[in-house]
């Protein structure tokens, strides 16, 4: 095809440069060089032409073979896509059957430890409330038998100079001090025992505190991983997720 175009091109720059005959439109051209550019074309075409039969005889046969190959690569396509998606979902199961795996074992050991806490809790608070008690109990004996004993010294002082005129109004100061004197005891030794037992209480207040902000922070990493679908874990331990149902 590139030969005929020559052989044209040629041909017309021979006509172009022709000498023209005068007072016409008509020129003189070299008849030997522009047969042999004829003569070239004419040569030149029917192998041109015969290519491209070729070529259109050949097209059903290229399209179905560049179909064949486009199916082929289709399937192909299609069965590594299958493979890389049963892999990943054989991956993605092995994952979630860890995490759960690790969420059981970390839940586990949360309710172990909550269990253990509350345990070692309960008999810190029975003991302390059984101290306490002991104590109060003591100090509230001994806060009535100096009442007792300060009363019965008041009353005996008062017997004393109730039969003293002189003395009389003295003796009932005296023993009215000493009656005060033995109710402020009585009182600040309930007093003092009263704070013993909230000191107790306090302690034993800020253990379980201890217990249940260690339990919430447990349930705190098992709600951060989340479910296989990228919601919140259900609660698998309590009724109200607060951490209050372990002391029941």
């Amino acid at each position: 095809m590139y030969r005929v175009f020559e052989s044209l091109d040629a041909l017309v720059t021979v006509v172009e440069e022709a000498r023209g005959v005068p007072m016409t439109s008509n020129c003189v051209v070299p008849r030997g060089d522009v047969l042999d550019l004829l003569d070239d074309v004419r040569e030149a075409i029917p192998a041109e032409l015969d290519d491209a039969q070729d070529v259109l005889d050949r097209r059903d046969e290229i399209v179905g073979e560049a179909e064949r190959e486009a199916e082929e690569t289709r399937t192909a396509a299609t069965t590594e896509s299958d493979e890389l998606l049963a892999d990943a979902r054989a991956e993605a199961e092995r994952l979630v059957s860890e995490a759960r795996e690790e969420a059981e074992r970390t839940l586990a050991e949360a309710r172990h430890q909550a269990d253990t806490m509350i345990a070692d809790g309960r008999q810190e608070y029975e003991e302390v409330t059984a101290r306490a008690r002991h104590d109060a109990d003591r100090h509230v004996e001994a806060g009535r038998a100096a009442h007792d004993r300060f009363v019965a010294e008041g009353q005996q002082e008062q017997a004393r100079l109730v039969s003293q005129t002189e003395v009389v109004r003295a003796a009932h100061a005296q023993s009215a001090q000493i009656i005060d004197t033995a109710e402020g005891e009585a009182d600040r030794l309930r007093q003092e025992c009263d704070g013993y037992v909230d000191a107790k209480l306090a302690e034993f207040e800020d253990t379980l505190t201890k217990a249940l902000t260690t339990v919430s922070r447990g349930r705190s990493r098992l709600w951060k991983g989340g479910s296989p679908n990228g919601t919140p874990a259900p609660a698998m331990y309590g009724r109200t997720g607060t951490g209050m149902d372990l002391i029941d």
